[in-house]
């Protein structure tokens, strides 16, 4: 199998924040939360507040959505076609997308891309983070929760130096960055 992190690497841009701009523009009031969200993301500079707890605040604005499904419809209609063409051309039935963005977002895109996702638990009515957020070594895990300890990756594109766990295992392990795949020496 080959295993892709999403935002960064097959997704050109932040799925997670074009998503919350989305909303916004058509939701202005989610608007107000934006200091609440700096004020977190403050405290975890500061060591203050966990990523789960900045992860939890910024979703926190779906509570304002009364749709939230039709939402992330109407989103992937415009965005994706920020899916990278470079995967489109690559792309394979067995792929496993792993990212640290909401589970709630990314099934839509992976069952058009016809790929099986893997990514943070979040509620798609409060915001919360349900588990551990899919990043670094959880990702690890959460692939080896789905299938098995002895899977396989083949090739392992990703543009973050959080997932080097994931590229540890990797019979492959390739850094996008910019566009540009380059093999990634680890």
């Amino acid at each position: 199998m080959n295993v892709y992190d999403f935002d960064g690497t097959i997704y050109d841009g932040d799925s997670s924040i074009d998503f919350f701009l989305f909303c916004a523009k058509r939701k202005p009031i989610i608007f107000l939360l934006v200091p609440r969200i700096v004020a977190v993301f403050a405290l975890r500079l500061v060591r203050k507040a966990d990523i789960e707890t900045v992860k939890s605040a910024f979703f926190s604005f779906v509570r304002m959505i009364p749709d939230i499904d039709f939402f992330v419809s109407e989103f992937w209609k415009t965005h994706s076609k920020k899916i990278v063409g470079w995967y489109l051309a690559q792309r394979k039935s067995d792929d496993v997308v792993i990212s640290a963005s909401p589970e709630f977002l990314l099934e839509k895109i992976g069952d058009e891309l016809g790929v099986r996702v893997i990514a943070s638990r979040v509620c798609n009515k409060s915001g919360a983070l349900l588990d551990k957020n899919c990043r670094g070594e959880e990702k690890v895990i959460r692939l080896h929760e789905e299938f098995g300890t002895d899977c396989t990756i083949e090739n392992f594109y990703s543009d973050s130096e959080s997932d080097i766990p994931l590229a540890r295992l990797a019979q492959n392990a390739w850094l996008c960055k910019r566009g540009k795949i380059t093999p990634w020496q680890i």
